[in-house]
């Protein structure tokens, strides 16, 4: 039922709200290479109960899904940022290149997995494995099998290749304290450093917004006099995604991570309030072109704070600062289900969510408790 659907997704978001809190100082103690490897295991799981026509099956991979998500923003960047800072000590500026090229990479891969799970899906119609069986394949589930083999892969490329990090000697797996300690220790750079907080507030506020879009756009470009080309829209976005993630990379010499949220965040609020009225007077073609330019901005985003985050966040409990940050951003987008607000509303409340993101980012100061200096690069800005 429609109910039983909404149940469903709410249930990944909430899930992932409430191991966000402790999944992070987990990561930061058992090893970021060991969380990679469990993320890749746990989403199989996840996919793998998508096949069963059961509901509790259907819930619970859901749950496994959010816990898992909360794993994949967390851990993997975490072990990006220890290697490249403090085991081969490479340049800021290198970083953000790398940070600039995964992103890119990112929206080719989630291109080319589009046409790859449309062909999936063509290949054999859904049906049960056998008569009277409540295990299904083909169909919508074809895309999920695909990606149990691609973490498969992943599993394995990170077993073999990968070398372990931690939040820091003290803390990993046998250290004194465990999870509980990380959570303090985490709690008191929080206390110490006000810049923590003001990128915590541009990670909920500007991604809780980009979640509310993508829960919106089909519904506001979609006509059942005219339906949209939801496939050939999902790929324009895409390569809206890699430009900004282009723009970002070569503007990254010349203007600090936080400076470019601070554009990012003003050139989104205009964009929404764009949108908003957009919505409103139903012109669809201005719907389209500002929801293009949004995710140029969304692929901007994305390298810009990563950088930041890599300049701010304390080593020790990066991990779990992370994970924290996630929770404010899954509440947003669980208000966001639950309300059922208008498509109007809903883009207004995401314009605001931006100048709440403009705020913060114009907010932060330059010492960071990472070690350097957060809004150094704001005298670099031209």
């Amino acid at each position: 039922s429609k109910q039983e659907n909404a149940v469903l997704f709410v249930a990944g978001f909430a899930s992932s709200l409430i191991f966000g809190c402790g999944v992070g100082s987990l990561v930061d103690q058992f090893g970021r290479k060991k969380s990679a490897i469990a993320y890749c295991f746990l989403y199989i799981c996840s996919c793998v109960l998508k096949h069963f026509n059961c509901y509790q099956a259907l819930l619970l991979g859901r749950v496994l899904g959010g816990f898992s998500t909360s794993l994949l923003f967390s851990c993997f960047e975490c072990w990006l940022v220890a290697e490249h800072q403090r085991r081969y000590h490479f340049s800021d500026t290198l970083l953000s290149y790398m940070f600039g090229s995964m992103y890119m990479l990112m929206y080719v891969v989630a291109i080319v997995s589009g046409f790859l799970a449309q062909f999936a899906v063509d290949l054999h119609p859904l049906e049960p494995v056998g008569e009277g069986r409540h295990v299904y394949w083909g169909g919508a589930l074809a895309p999920f099998d695909l990606a149990i083999a691609a973490l498969l892969i992943g599993a394995v490329h990170i077993a073999v290749c990968w070398d372990e990090n931690y939040g820091s000697d003290e803390t990993r797996e046998g250290g004194a304290g465990g999870p509980i300690k990380i959570l303090q220790e985490a709690a008191e750079a929080l206390r110490q450093d006000s810049n923590l907080w003001f990128l915590g507030s541009i990670v909920g506020c500007f991604e809780g917004a980009m979640f509310a879009f993508v829960f919106n756009w089909t519904p506001t470009l979609d006509d059942q006099a005219h339906p949209a080309p939801l496939g050939i829209i999902f790929a324009g976005f895409m390569m809206a995604c890699m430009c900004g993630s282009c723009v970002s990379t070569i503007m990254s010499e010349r203007c600090s991570g936080q400076c470019s949220l601070v554009a990012i965040s003003l050139m989104a609020a205009i964009v929404f309030l764009i949108i908003t009225l957009a919505t409103a007077q139903r012109y669809t073609d201005a719907c389209y072109l500002g929801f293009l330019l949004f995710e140029g901005l969304v692929g901007a985003y994305f390298p810009s704070v990563a950088r930041v985050k890599s300049e701010v966040v304390p080593e020790h409990v990066r991990g779990t600062i992370y994970s924290l940050y996630r929770v404010p951003l899954n509440a947003v987008v669980v208000v966001l289900l639950l309300s059922d607000l208008s498509l109007i509303r809903c883009f207004s409340f995401c314009a605001t969510l931006m100048l709440l993101s403009l705020l913060a980012a114009a907010s932060m100061g330059k010492r960071s408790s990472g070690g350097n200096v957060a809004g150094a690069g704001a005298e670099k800005c031209k």
